[in-house]
C-alpha cells in the first residue's frame, strides 16, 4: 500500500462518488465494488511470510434491500473523511466520525447508524480498502492502547515534541494513534531488539525491573490484541533499524494467535500486512516444553476448556501455523491438556521473569518461528 499525498486520496473519493452519480445519471443500480475481507480472500504469501488480500470482490447496491443500509453508510462515511480532508481539519477518532455521521433518517424511525464496532468500524476499512488508503492517511484514529519503554527517541510532528522513552517513569510512553512517518518521526534508536510482551501487567514488572536498560531493549505491550498504530510501530522499527522483535505471550491458543497477528498479520486486516507485519518475528514462550523445562508448579496449570481446544484446532489449520515445530507445539499443547498464562513464572519468584527465564530463552534461541 503506497504512501499517498492528501490530494490524491481526495481524487479516489471524488472519483467513487463520481461512479456513482454516473450510475444515478444511467439509470443504473447505484453499486460499490469492494474487496472481500474475509478467511475466503486471505492467503499466506510463503515468499514475503504474510498475511495478503486476494482478489475477490462484493459488490454493494443501493436497490437490494439487504444492502441498501450499509451502502448508504458507506457512501457518508467516504463522503465526511471526503470532506474533513478537504477543509484540512485535525485527525478524528472513528468514535467521533461515528457521532458525525449518527442521526435520524428524516421521514423514518431509523438512524444511520446504531453501532460502532458492528457498522462504523467495518465501513471505515470498507473504504480504506476500496481506494487502497490505510485510515491513518484519511485522518481517522483509532484510541491506541499500547505502551512503550527504552532507547527510542522520536519526534511528534503534530506537536514537534521529542519524547524520549527511556525517561516516562513507571506508566512507560503511550504508543501514539498514528504511527506513520508523517506524524512519528524516529530520532535515534539503540536498542539490540524489540520485546513485545502480550499483557501490561507483565510489562509493568519487567518495566519496573529496568529490563530494557539491563538488556539493551524496546520494552512494548499491546495490553492484548495490538491495535493497528501498535503494531505499525513495531513492524517500522523492526525494519528501519533492522533489529530483532522476540514475543512473549502466554501459553494458551489466544496467545499464539497474538504473537501470528504480529508476524504475519491478520485476516480481517490483510490489506494492512504489508505496512505491519514483522515476518522474521520469533515467539519466545511461554511454550508447552517451559512448563517443565522451568518446573512451573502444577498449581499453576490451567486445565484446556472446550473453547480452548476449538481455538487450538481453528489455528492448527491456519496456513501460517503449518510449519513442523508449530504443529508440534499446538499437536504437545492438546496432549499435554493445560495451559499456562505468562505471569505465572512469578511464582518462581518476582525477578525469575525478568532475570532467568527471557534472557535464557533469548541466549539459547529457544524460541518458535
Amino acid at each position: 500500500m503506497a504512501e499517498l499525498t492528501k490530494k490524491e486520496i481526495v481524487k479516489r473519493l471524488h472519483d467513487l462518488g463520481v461512479d456513482l452519480k454516473k450510475n444515478v445519471d444511467d439509470l443504473k443500480d447505484p453499486h460499490i465494488t469492494i474487496p472481500l475481507r474475509t478467511l475466503a480472500n486471505a492467503y499466506f504469501d510463503k515468499k514475503d511470510r504474510m498475511i495478503k488480500l486476494g482478489e475477490r470482490t462484493q459488490t454493494r447496491t443501493f436497490f437490494n434491500v439487504g444492502q441498501s443500509k450499509k451502502f448508504m453508510q458507506t457512501a457518508l462515511v467516504a463522503s465526511q473523511i471526503k470532506q474533513l480532508l478537504e477543509q484540512d481539519k485535525p485527525a478524528i477518532s472513528t468514535r467521533q466520525l461515528y457521532y458525525i455521521l449518527k442521526h435520524s433518517i428524516e421521514g423514518t424511525k431509523e438512524n444511520t447508524f446504531d453501532d460502532q464496532a458492528t457498522e462504523s468500524d467495518p465501513v471505515i476499512e470498507d473504504v480504506e480498502v476500496t481506494i487502497n488508503a490505510l485510515r491513518e492517511q484519511l485522518g481517522l484514529e483509532a484510541t491506541p492502547s499500547g505502551v512503550i519503554s527504552g532507547p527510542l527517541k522520536y519526534e511528534d510532528l503534530k506537536t514537534d515534541d521529542i519524547i524520549d522513552c527511556s525517561k516516562m517513569g513507571s506508566a512507560g510512553a503511550a504508543i501514539p494513534p498514528n504511527t506513520e512517518p508523517h506524524v512519528v518521526k524516529f530520532k535515534e534508536c539503540k536498542a539490540d531488539f524489540i520485546l513485545v510482551v502480550e499483557k501490561f501487567a507483565v510489562w509493568n514488572l519487567l518495566n519496573q525491573s529496568k529490563f530494557w536498560k539491563k538488556h539493551n531493549c524496546i520494552l512494548m505491550t499491546g495490553k492484548g490484541q495490538a491495535a493497528r498504530s501498535d503494531r505499525r510501530l513495531v513492524s517500522r522499527l523492526a525494519k528501519e533499524y533492522k533489529i530483532p522483535v522476540y514475543v512473549f505471550a502466554d501459553n494458551d491458543a489466544y496467545g499464539y494467535y497474538i504473537y501470528s497477528v504480529y508476524k504475519q498479520g491478520s485476516i480481517n486486516l490483510a490489506f494492512f500486512s504489508e505496512k505491519a507485519a514483522c515476518p522474521d518475528a520469533k515467539f519466545i514462550g511461554l511454550k508447552t516444553g517451559d512448563i517443565k523445562k522451568f518446573d512451573i508448579a502444577k498449581s499453576n496449570w490451567i486445565k484446556l476448556e472446550g473453547h480452548d481446544l476449538k481455538r487450538l484446532k481453528e489455528i492448527s489449520k491456519y496456513e501460517w501455523f503449518q510449519s513442523k515445530e508449530w504443529q508440534a507445539e499446538l499437536q504437545a499443547m492438546k496432549d499435554f491438556g493445560y495451559k499456562v498464562e505468562s505471569d505465572a513464572l512469578v511464582s518462581k519468584s518476582i525477578e525469575f521473569m525478568a532475570d532467568t527465564y527471557l534472557p535464557r530463552v533469548i541466549k539459547e534461541k529457544n524460541w518458535l518461528d
